[in-house]
């Protein structure tokens, strides 16, 4: 309970709907709760608990009730999930169920469409909160790359940061749709200056144009081995390549926000040809996230 009200607190002096209000913090309640608008995603981590099915319903039951009458929200608006403590990317994207259901919630004045129940990660990752609003605050007269771009949240970002063009890539068809429906649900999609790219990232980054982009957002996977990309992806042995290409369509003075989420990252600082990298992970660590973040984000300067 003081949990929540400290963080709801915060919230809602930054004008935040969506947020993480628990993360595994007490060993018998292994749960990650998050709050969309008035919905509840829960996320039930998988363990050996030593209860039988029917005790392990009940227990959940239970569970439930105790987070409706703290956050407070009716039990048909909790959607419950379970996930591996350490899934990798791949088994994030994978689908869950079929149902479809999509709801708009709103994040820093901007919309977006989530889905709590066919995936295991809702289509909104809330811990690049503060990193998608640099990428708005840098992004007005730009042209901006969105790599590995998932459902666009980035994409939507820089569009209403007024860039001057924006080009979302994802090997994803389905995830390039819920981006462009994410940009219409905020009355910015526009074909002349808005592009979508059906494609392996490794690959397509090898066809472009040098200094083609001032500004690219890069949040890839920690493994892949899609059956639609030409070779796997293994972001620890790769991102020197990447992010190297990136740079070589990148304009003079440019920028390039990486981010990973592999915990045992070490960033070849050696052989990556920029001016400057900062590691700006603390400083894009939002208030629902701290002491909890797993993952890395660089601001990487041509």
């Amino acid at each position: 309970m003081k949990v929540y009200k400290h963080k709801s607190k915060q919230a809602t002096r930054q004008n935040i709907t969506c947020y993480r209000v628990y993360d595994h913090d007490l060993p018998e309640f292994p749960f990650c709760i998050e709050l969309y608008q008035d919905k509840v995603y829960l996320a039930e981590y998988l363990r050996r608990h030593g209860m039988t099915d029917e005790q392990h319903e009940d227990w959940l039951e239970e569970c439930v009730a105790i987070i409706c009458q703290i956050l407070p929200v009716n039990d048909e608006h909790v959607f419950i999930k379970q996930r591996k403590r350490k899934a990798n990317r791949l088994d994030q994207y994978a689908k869950t169920d079929t149902k479809a259901e999509y709801i708009p919630v709103q994040e820093q004045g901007l919309q977006f469409l989530v889905n709590l129940t066919d995936y295991l990660d809702t289509g909104l990752f809330l811990d690049h909160r503060i990193t998608r609003q640099m990428v708005r605050n840098e992004s007005e007269g730009k042209s901006v790359l969105n790599l590995f771009a998932y459902t666009g949240s980035f994409t939507v970002y820089a569009a209403a940061g007024n860039a001057n063009t924006v080009t979302t890539v994802d090997l994803s068809k389905t995830y390039l749709s819920w981006a462009e429906q994410n940009l219409e649900l905020n009355n910015l999609k526009d074909e002349t200056k808005h592009f979508f790219i059906h494609a392996d990232v490794k690959q397509y980054l090898k066809t472009l144009a040098p200094e083609s982009f001032d500004l690219t957002i890069i949040d890839p996977p920690t493994f892949s081995n899609s059956k639609r990309m030409k070779d796997f992806l293994d972001i620890q042995r790769d991102h020197a390549e990447l992010l190297n290409d990136v740079l070589a369509a990148t304009t003079e003075g440019g920028t390039i926000y990486f981010s990973t989420n592999f915990t045992r990252f070490e960033l070849d600082t050696t052989s990556i040809k920029a001016t400057s990298i900062k590691d700006i992970t603390k400083a894009t660590t939002p208030f629902d996230f701290e002491g909890k973040l797993k993952r890395w984000c660089y601001k990487i300067i041509k």
